[in-house]
């Protein structure tokens, strides 16, 4: 739809939204921009307060995406007239507590009348306008990075279904409310070159690597065996939790992918899961990929090595 638009033309525009990149970035000084996202969704397990503190996570996401800080934050909160005033407050909570441990201001909101209830937040961010990291820019040969494991598409959808065991409900929450801050914070902390950024969210590994490989013209190989995976979320699959954001995924992104043989076809659904909160995925040059996976290890995240840039070639996304 948004190519359909008239387009802007504003110099100050670093990043819109011509390459479905994360968030837009706006120059402000030659030292400074601005990082701006939203995100709001319905809630994806039953406790208010975790389904706010994973709102949060999740609209937090994109600036550290990008690279940059986020700073301020608005509230979007759908609510039903006759719901119960508890709940809610239960829900802001939470995604407060998110916010605090971002280091980010919660500064207002707006809330309507819902039937179903929808939360999350509009966030703004800073960055230095030379340190943007984009989804475009992946060279040949550069090591394909994820930081978290797939599956909370999958495990929500059984949640909703009352079929989850608590553990895979246990290890989703994790994933779901940890910040993608210490991760973002490795990345461009130390002197690492990386060439692209992104986080795995709604368009789930094959969707957002798509989006990499259209924006920097360069097919990607993906390693199935090495991508991390929450607990249950194969079982998931089997048992026919299937999210209609994966079939939807598939539908639109599956005509780019190429399989070996040897990829089984649970693990071919799986990774097009939408993901709630994801992690990040990352382009970096290959002599510092163990050294990156191992620094975000030592965070505790299940972080990898999934993949690898190849040139020119077809099909765009090749999973092995």
């Amino acid at each position: 739809m948004l190519g359909k638009l008239a387009r802007q033309h504003d110099p100050n525009v670093l990043v819109g939204f011509d390459h479905a990149d994360d968030a837009g970035v706006y120059q402000l000084t030659p030292d400074t921009a601005l990082v701006q996202t939203v995100d709001f969704f319905t809630p994806v397990v039953d406790d208010p307060y975790t389904f706010g503190q994973i709102a949060a996570t999740n609209s937090l996401s994109d600036i550290y995406a990008m690279g940059g800080r986020p700073l301020t934050a608005l509230a979007l909160v759908c609510f039903p007239e006759k719901g119960d005033l508890t709940i809610l407050e239960r829900i802001l909570a939470g995604g407060l507590s998110k916010m605090i441990e971002a280091g980010c201001t919660v500064i207002g909101g707006h809330s309507i009348r819902d039937d179903e209830t929808k939360f999350g937040y509009s966030v703004t961010g800073l960055i230095d306008p030379k340190k943007v990291l984009a989804n475009q820019g992946v060279r040949a040969g550069d090591a394909l990075i994820l930081t978290k494991a797939l599956g909370t598409g999958v495990i929500s959808t059984a949640i909703k279904k009352g079929t989850a065991k608590q553990e895979w409900i246990d290890a989703a929450v994790l994933s779901m409310t940890t910040l993608n801050k210490k991760a973002a914070e490795v990345i461009t902390g130390k002197a690492y070159e990386v060439h692209a950024l992104t986080d795995i969210t709604g368009f789930g590994l094959i969707g957002h690597a798509r989006e990499m490989a259209l924006a920097s013209k360069i097919a990607l190989q993906i390693f199935s065996n090495r991508v991390p995976i929450l607990p249950g979320a194969i079982d998931c699959i089997k048992a026919g939790n299937i999210p209609g954001g994966l079939k939807a995924n598939r539908d639109f992104a599956e005509c780019m992918v190429g399989y070996s043989a040897e990829v089984p076809d649970d693990l071919k659904a799986l990774l097009f899961d939408p993901q709630t909160a994801g992690g990040l995925f990352i382009a970096v040059t290959p002599a510092q990929a163990e050294n990156l996976v191992a620094d975000l290890r030592a965070l505790h995240l299940p972080a990898a090595i999934i993949g690898r840039a190849l040139g020119e070639e077809k099909p765009l996304l090749q999973v092995y």
